[in-house]
């Protein structure tokens, strides 16, 4: 025990040391010279301001209606409502920026660093380990190379923090540890992605691997049972909620599960591991048109649902050489204090590979690997194993006797120059020798300058902070050079200008111009942009209008099984049509209140059917053909007549009944009898919006005759509604949209989303 409060000198200047790399490898970003690209803009960020603007006016972000007919928001894991960090933002600046929506981000990653430099200091490594270790781990592999994944780089990062202080914990016997522990992996479990599955169960397997170690399981148990119950009741405590409402999301939602087929179909390709000798080698960072490498199918013939920065896992130079050299040769992968993270690497290396080993099969059969679409994101934990074990392996070639090593040195670097030649010999096999010389080259020259910072540690030994300044200088100056900003992880901010709240873009001031010129008590017409581009789809979050559509890979399943909604709709093969919206004369589009849209091709494009008179073009701009649909219905509206239906062989069928839905609704089964019957009259009907917010909406109806106030936003059973204070029954209408029974008269209609009620009800039933 005396050993646990012995620590290595040096770790205080280490973390000023990363503290200060961190900064000088964030600065593109920090700057504002470029931006975190794709996801990082196109879904969090209009996530980050959605939740913002929330906040600043006083409304639950708990429902988004701006997306999809509406979504419920606290129960999406790209929300950020249970990011902390970014919640903070929020709190304090109502209309956060690129640079501070990208700064949270490198926060988030020095933190993680900074967790794996800590673990390191736990275990008594030297610091120079700990330094590199952090290193890899927040600027290599795939925390580089899709740092635009956001959610996943958050569940990382909290997972680092997590190990750190479960190590912490089980060493010391805390329950305030154990309880640190088990937060910090609960804030983890909630980033609800496939890297806190896989996060979480590394966790566990440490565990059983410490209450394993020296075969005395018992023993073992009894000193760590008050940290781990700790741990389990503050874990379990802060995952409950959002877990169970995210569960119950998924299992209403357009993707349920995944299917095996779907799930290996993004698999990493073997090939990809040749990126850990060569960052650039298959053109990762340039134009996409000269990318060659997996999953290019005309040069590997392999069809994979890969992007190609997945294919990517870089981590430096100086982590390779010393994996070779102190790992493999000096026959240290299996040392007592690193041994559990190399077989984390060898079996997440194995879950990535996905289809090219019997493995997955075996790992999908884990209780949620089904949710996921992507063995390939396994590279995030490995990243971290792999940082961890050059930690290791630092410290081992500091402290071991290096005479003893000198024949086994040259044999690692000899390793070294063949994993070079290999890859000069792919490149050449595939005809793409010419056009990997220039990376190949710096990737030799790399490994040169690492090879020298190698041998000069050698001569550090006695000299912490000249270890330190070395490894500093060999990473920073590596990383800044083959992780340096590209295409997949830095863009220019003004690619993403349409997101900015402050835009001047055209087609957006014109869809709010003309959305302010039709509105009326009755309406809160509804956009659709479509084939516009790759940022476009959630930017109504930001702007504040309402878009049919939206980017997310969640959706209520009712919903996109009656309208054709996926989770992009950025370019025109995107662009879907249901049996049930089959054109855009569609009674659908109507229903939507769908008035304006902006479409980045003519509509006749997108909508094979599409004849002169089914929309009406007012306008063009750079990015989009502007058209109106004058038959948009009225957001709220009061029927007074009725159908039965039936909707799940509409929406199989795609027919809909002969009827006008300013007058009519449509409900299932006996519900349509609650009231009046079908009749000729039209009796004097109103409905104004008193007032919308997120989570609640309240209209005033007015009818001569009993009826059905029916409002034009996606039903959800979590919705309660309420007329003149009293509660009613939230009907389902129209195929996705809410309404209510009213009698004669005027009333106060008021719809009000309660999701923690609605679980436990929903939760209860089952």
């Amino acid at each position: 025990m005396n050993q646990i409060f012995h620590r290595r000198p040096g770790y205080l200047p280490a973390a000023f040391v990363f503290a200060a790399c961190t900064i000088m490898l964030a600065w593109p970003w920090l700057s504002g010279k470029a931006t975190i690209p794709w996801d990082a803009k196109a879904e969090f960020y209009p996530q980050l301001m959605f939740l913002a603007r929330s906040i600043h006016s006083s409304e639950w972000p708990f429902w988004a209606p701006n997306v999809f007919g509406g979504q419920p928001q606290i129960a999406d894991p790209q929300s950020l409502i249970f990011s902390p960090l970014f919640v903070i933002l929020a709190l304090f600046n109502s209309s956060p920026g690129f640079q501070a929506a990208d700064g949270v981000v490198f926060v988030t990653l020095f933190m993680g660093g900074l967790a794996i430099m800590m673990y390191c200091r736990e275990k008594n490594w030297h610091a120079a380990g700990g330094l590199l270790a952090a290193f890899v781990f927040s600027f290599g592999a795939s925390n580089a190379w899709r740092i635009q994944h956001i959610g996943q780089v958050m569940s990382l990062c909290w997972f680092a923090v997590a190990l750190w202080l479960l190590e912490r914990a089980l060493q010391r016997r805390s329950l305030f540890w154990g309880a640190l522990a088990g937060f910090t992996a609960g804030l983890m479990v909630i980033g609800r992605d496939q890297i806190a599955l896989l996060c979480a169960l590394i966790l566990a397997a440490y565990v059983i691997a410490h209450l394993l170690e020296g075969l005395t399981v018992w023993r073992n148990l009894a000193t760590a049972f008050k940290p781990l119950i700790a741990g389990a009741i503050i874990g379990v405590a802060t995952i409950a909620i959002p877990i169970a409402l995210t569960a119950v999301f998924a299992s209403q939602s357009n993707r349920p599960a995944i299917t095996f087929n779907d799930a290996v179909a993004a698999s990493l390709h073997p090939a990809t591991f040749f990126t850990l000798i060569s960052a650039d080698m298959f053109g990762t960072a340039g134009p996409m048109a000269k990318y060659w490498g997996p999953p290019t199918p005309e040069v590997w013939h392999d069809m994979l649902a890969l992007a190609r920065n997945m294919a990517d896992i870089y981590l430096g130079a100086l982590p390779i050489i010393l994996m070779l050299v102190i790992g493999v040769v000096r026959g240290r992968l299996f040392d007592r204090q690193i041994r559990f993270f190399t077989i984390v690497a060898l079996l997440t290396t194995l879950y990535a590979l996905g289809k090219y080993t019997p493995f997955f099969q075996l790992a999908y059969m884990l209780p949620g690997a089904d949710f996921f679409r992507r063995p390939a994101d396994a590279t995030f934990p490995l990243g971290a194993a792999i940082a961890l074990m050059a930690g290791y392996f630092l410290h081992r070639h500091l402290d071991d006797d290096q005479n003893l090593y000198k024949s086994q040195t040259v044999f690692g670097l000899a390793l070294v120059v063949c994993a070079l030649l290999v890859c000069v010999w792919i490149a050449w096999t595939k005809g793409y020798l010419e056009q990997a010389r220039a990376p190949l080259a710096i990737s030799a020259a790399t490994f040169v300058f690492a090879a020298a910072g190698f041998f000069a540690l050698r001569y550090s030994r006695q000299s912490v902070c000249l270890a330190l300044a070395v490894t500093a200088f060999a990473m920073t100056a590596d990383l800044a050079i083959n992780n340096a900003p590209n295409e997949s992880t830095a863009l220019p901010p003004s690619e993403y200008d349409v997101l900015r709240p402050e835009t001047d873009n055209k087609t957006i001031a014109l869809l709010e111009e003309s959305l302010q010129k039709s509105s009326a008590p009755d309406r809160r017409d509804r956009v659709e942009m479509a084939a516009v581009g790759f940022a476009w789809p959630d930017s109504a979050l930001i702007h504040g209008f309402d878009h049919w559509l939206g980017y997310n890979p969640l959706i209520l399943g009712w919903y996109a099984n009656a309208t054709g909604a996926i989770d992009q709709v950025a370019i025109p093969e995107q662009r879907k049509f249901s049996p049930l919206f089959n054109s855009y004369r569609s009674p659908m589009l109507d229903l939507l209140g769908v008035r304006y849209l902006a479409l980045g091709v003519p509509a006749g494009e997108l909508d094979k059917s599409f004849k002169p008179g089914d929309l009406n073009e007012i306008g063009r701009t750079k990015d989009a053909f502007i058209y109106e649909n004058p038959r948009a219905l009225p957001r709220v509206l009061v029927a007074t007549q009725a159908h039965s239906v039936n909707f799940d062989e509409m929406i199989k069928n795609g027919i809909w009944p002969e009827a006008d839905f300013r007058r009519t609704v449509l409900l299932e089964g006996s519900q349509a009898a609650q009231q009046a019957p079908l009749g000729t009259a039209a009796p004097a009907t109103r409905a104004r919006i008193l007032s919308y917010r997120n989570t609640q909406v309240s209209v005033e109806a007015t009818s001569e005759t009993a009826g059905w106030l029916v409002l034009h936003d996606t039903w959800h059973p979590q919705w309660h509604v309420e007329v003149d204070g009293k509660p009613a029954e939230l009907l389902r209408a129209n195929v996705i949209f809410r309404a209510v029974a009213i009698p004669a008269g005027k009333h106060v209609v008021t719809f009000t989303f309660r999701p923690f009620e609605g679980l436990l009800k929903e939760l209860l039933a089952k």
